[in-house]
């Protein structure tokens, strides 16, 4: 079986449809029609001309100088093409918004020396290998910050990550498909009922630690708790926790649930690349040793034992996460996560009170609105949509003037889209709920209440 799922309302495993399809058509200049559900627009097929034959097969006869200045003007208009896409992210001229990543990079001139080693951490990071150039200790040392079945079936909210549904079919694993609540928590009545349809197999459940779709964030104790109902003891269930954007940030908000392994939990990721800030795409993963344990050999070749899944890791990454974390302290992240709390609350209330419907779940800093009609803004701001939502995080590079330009820029534009009454906003009660849509109809509503 290539992956499944099981059938909304039914319980069944079936075969997992494919998340994407080559069914993309051309961007053009008209209003988009986000109406039809499954419905999505693939982004340009895009040639740059700078890079257009740059990587060839040097002649025999070739001078070297030559060559060399030619690659100096290759990467010259490649760092001007990226100033420019920087430039134009969102009209903010200086910073991403639509990503969960944070560009305020200030590790670059205390770590450029790290440029001149190449750092491979091969192996298990407890364990010394004979690839002596690594970054161990490091790796050891942000871990230090926050604290297997093979017929088991997988469950997850339809809310969750695309990237979970795409490992349950590349490891080929069954995969519920669990209901959701307002605002894309797990709906835990409604995983109770498929995890009885399934009470012979192990279950993995992916918690949601305000990550996903919506961002929304899953009640771990109620799934717990409704893995005890379902008669699921602790040695017949694995969680994961994905705090891939608010997990670490989760711990500097005061009254915020805590993930901890003092609960029956398997293991829990956070993405380093983005609160944190690291240059390059990177995550951490913490997991019982008896799991890892499970899995992991010892290798001769490398004199170590193999306990990741990609063997060997960046030696660099580990080392940019420690000079962030331990640089700014908890009092700096603290109040930089609080920061973020408070502009995403400005953004929304900005959008609500233009009449654009807009949501904001508890613990999040990623703002829900209505996707932008015209099909030409939404590459021009590069948002991240999905059906007639799209969204903004606000990450600490994000300043309230970067918020206004951006507000202003949407706002400007709104107005000339709906400006002949011909194209009203979208209904988007289904996505955010009936409180938070302004479209005629909730907005009527809501007016007569």
């Amino acid at each position: 079986m290539t992956g499944s799922t099981v059938g909304v309302g039914t319980g069944k495993i079936e075969s997992v449809p494919e998340g994407f399809t080559e069914s993309g058509r051309e961007p053009d200049n008209e209003v988009i029609n986000t109406e039809r559900p499954g419905e999505f627009v693939l982004g340009r097929n895009f040639h740059d001309a700078t890079l257009i034959h740059a990587i060839t097969e040097p002649d025999a006869n070739e001078n070297t100088g030559e060559r060399e200045a030619a690659m100096d003007t290759i990467l010259a208009k490649y760092e001007t093409f990226l100033l420019d896409r920087k430039k134009h992210l969102l009209g903010t001229k200086a910073e991403l918004l639509l990503y969960p990543l944070n560009l305020d990079l200030d590790h670059g001139a205390a770590l450029a020396w790290l440029r001149r080693f190449h750092l491979n951490n091969a192996g298990d990071p407890f364990i010394e290998s004979n690839c002596g150039v690594h970054s161990r200790q490091f790796e050891v040392a942000v871990l230090d910050w926050r604290e297997v079945y093979p017929d088991g079936v997988l469950y997850a909210s339809q809310d969750s990550y695309y990237s979970v549904f795409k490992a349950a079919r590349m490891y080929r694993m069954d995969c519920v498909n669990v209901d959701t609540l307002n605002f894309g928590a797990i709906d835990c009545a409604n995983l109770k009922a498929k995890l009885l349809l399934n009470k012979d197999k192990p279950t993995i459940i992916n918690v949601n630690i305000v990550c996903g779709i919506l961002y929304p964030h899953d009640d771990l104790d109620q799934v717990i708790e409704t893995l005890k109902e379902a008669g699921f003891s602790e040695d017949r269930f694995y969680i994961h926790c994905d705090g891939a954007l608010f997990g670490l940030m989760m711990q500097f908000v005061e009254h915020a649930p805590k993930i901890s392994f003092k609960k029956p939990i398997g293991s829990v990721g956070d993405s380093g690349h983005k609160f944190i800030g690291c240059p390059t795409s990177c995550g951490v993963q913490i997991t019982r040793l008896d799991h890892i344990n499970a899995m992991s050999r010892n290798v001769e070749y490398i004199a170590s034992r193999d306990a990741t899944i990609t063997g060997s890791r960046t030696g660099h990454a580990p080392i940019f996460l420690w000079y962030t974390l331990n640089s700014k302290g908890y009092g700096g992240h603290q109040k930089e996560v609080q920061t973020c709390l408070k502009n995403a609350h400005y953004l929304k209330n900005r959008l609500r009170s233009e009449g654009i419907s807009v949501m904001l779940n508890d613990l999040s800093t990623t703002v829900i609105f209505e996707r932008p009609k015209d099909e030409e803004f939404v590459p021009h701001l590069q948002l991240a949509c999905q059906g007639n939502i799209a969204h903004v995080v606000v990450m600490r590079s994000v300043t309230i003037k970067i918020l206004d330009e951006f507000l202003n820029d949407l706002i400007m534009k709104r107005s000339i889209w709906l400006q002949d009454g011909k194209v009203q906003p979208t209904c988007v009660a289904v996505d955010i709920g009936n409180e938070n849509c302004a479209c005629p109809q909730h907005k009527a509503s809501s007016s007569n209440t």
